[in-house]
């Protein structure tokens, strides 16, 4: 069953960013996933969740979502993007 990555960060350094985008973009198609959603206007439609950067991954299954996440390709680019940002994520399986 599909898997999807949804991230919403809040960038605070832009320029660091775009490091984190130029390294961690190829990654994603290296365990098989590709990009949904990157950015892009949200509207908020119920509650008070006011998103600020929207990304959506998908992946054949959880299992390579996680795996990507955790994997040492990545590792480089996530800790940029912890550095530059803030972000909640979560992997949620879908059809």
């Amino acid at each position: 069953m599909a898997a999807y990555i949804v991230l919403d960060i809040d960038i605070h350094d832009a320029e660091g960013y775009e490091e984190y985008r130029r390294i961690g973009a190829p990654s994603v198609a290296e365990y098989g996933g590709r990009f949904l959603v990157r950015g892009g206007a949200a509207q908020n439609l119920e509650g008070d969740w006011t998103p600020k950067r929207i990304v959506v991954l998908e992946f054949d299954s959880t299992e390579q979502a996680q795996a990507w996440h955790q994997s040492v390709e990545y590792r480089p680019a996530k800790a940029i993007r912890e550095r530059t940002a803030r972000s909640i994520g979560i992997v949620v399986q879908g059809a």
